[in-house]
């Protein structure tokens, strides 16, 4: 993975240190605990990482789209919860940097969040809409002092509770279709947010995600100006289909490496001796390489079709990346579920240097983001009617 600009490098060198000093550290024991990453995230924070994306003309860093994604996949390889929060981030400030149309509002936003480091979560999905973000239920209902409230109900809402301000998505009005959207951002100590559930999943568990219901008063100027519609086009979907991705090639990534280095105490421990479990070592490796050449291709041709955004529209760009989603969320949990048995029973063990269990479980959480069938069904219908593919 390569950078082009001094500033992206500076910024990944720090990300670098995070990931190994920081991250790595208190990794098993978020995991254990399903507890916040506060020490990452607290790192990443004095590193001003938060605000990385923001453009230098609101104050932020201006790092570029492919030095984001490297951080994912950097803090990936330590810590997959602590990357997966900065991802979620990181998409929306995407959102509002790429959608904000010169609206006063967010451009103020954008210069708040670099000075306070602040942390955003989304509210994108809902019960009643069977996973569909491009749908909702709950809508802005105007009110007579020109203020709109809303109510909404999410089975998840990742790091909710420690987030300082949330992107919602909701219908623009009670009398709105389902996929007549808008997306309102509001702060987190002017909302009401009720739990519905708790927190004690198989693996991401770091990243806090119980159900809320989510209750709120905004003005017209929180609401970003472009339709949901196309910030779901054009930024959310492939951003999050990009960074996600990045995650979980992280995470094999270290799980090849943990099997890659029990192969080589092996071959210490007897030298001159064939390693049995070096053949095995070379199938996950060619299992690797597809995953990274999935994502690296991926994410080249996301920064090329940027630069004329109608090309993000087309139904084959949707079909390429759903496709990202697809390949790299099967890919990765074979990876991990590879290296466990180059390792073997110190693999499976949670007290060993080559432990992957961990990586395991949390890989495996990358088929249900979107669930991987809703992807099939999109993907279906377009194959149906896309002239390319």
């Amino acid at each position: 993975m390569s950078v082009s600009t001094d500033r992206d490098a500076a910024f990944l060198a720090g990300i670098g240190e995070i990931a190994n000093t920081v991250a790595a550290a208190h990794a098993d024991d978020v995991d254990r605990n399903a507890r916040f990453p506060i020490e990452a995230i607290t790192a990443l924070r004095e590193q001003r990482a938060l605000s990385a994306f923001v453009p230098a003309e609101y104050g932020g860093e201006g790092v570029s789209f492919r030095a984001i994604a490297t951080a994912c996949f950097t803090l990936g390889r330590r810590c997959g919860a602590t990357a997966m929060v900065f991802a979620m981030h990181q998409i929306q400030v995407a959102t509002i940097v790429r959608h904000l149309e010169g609206a006063p509002h967010f451009e103020e936003y954008l210069r708040t969040l670099v000075a306070e480091q602040r942390l955003i979560a989304s509210v994108t999905s809902e019960v009643g809409t069977g996973g569909d973000m491009s749908r909702s239920v709950a809508a802005l209902t105007p009110g007579a002092d020109g203020r709109s409230s809303f109510e909404k109900q999410a089975p998840t809402v990742s790091y909710g509770g420690y987030a300082d301000d949330l992107v919602t998505t909701l219908r623009n009005h009670p009398d709105a279709a389902p996929g007549e959207q808008v997306a309102v951002l509001h702060r987190t100590d002017a909302t009401t947010m009720e739990p519905t559930g708790t927190w004690d999943p198989l693996g991401m568990r770091g990243t806090c995600s119980p159900g809320f219901v989510v209750k709120a008063e905004v003005g017209a100027e929180q609401v970003l100006p472009a339709p949901f519609s196309t910030i779901a086009t054009e930024t959310m979907v492939p951003v999050s289909h990009l960074l996600w991705s990045h995650i979980w090639l992280g995470i094999a990534t270290d799980a090849f490496d943990r099997a890659r280095a029990f192969v080589r105490a092996a071959a210490r421990r007897a030298p001159g001796e064939p390693v049995p479990a070096a053949v095995k070592l070379s199938h996950v490796m060619t299992q690797l390489s597809l995953l990274r050449g999935e994502v690296n291709t991926a994410l080249d041709e996301f920064l090329e079709a940027d630069e004329d955004r109608e090309r993000l529209s087309t139904m084959a760009f949707a079909l390429h990346f759903n496709n990202l989603k697809l390949a790299a969320s099967e890919q990765a949990p074979r990876v991990c579920q590879g290296a466990m048995g180059v390792c073997g029973i110190v693999g499976f063990k949670n007290d060993t240097p080559f432990s992957i269990g961990r990586h395991l479980r949390d890989s495996m959480s990358a088929s249900l983001m979107v669930a991987n069938e809703r992807l099939h069904q999109t993907n279906a219908g377009l194959l149906l009617i896309a002239k390319e593919v």
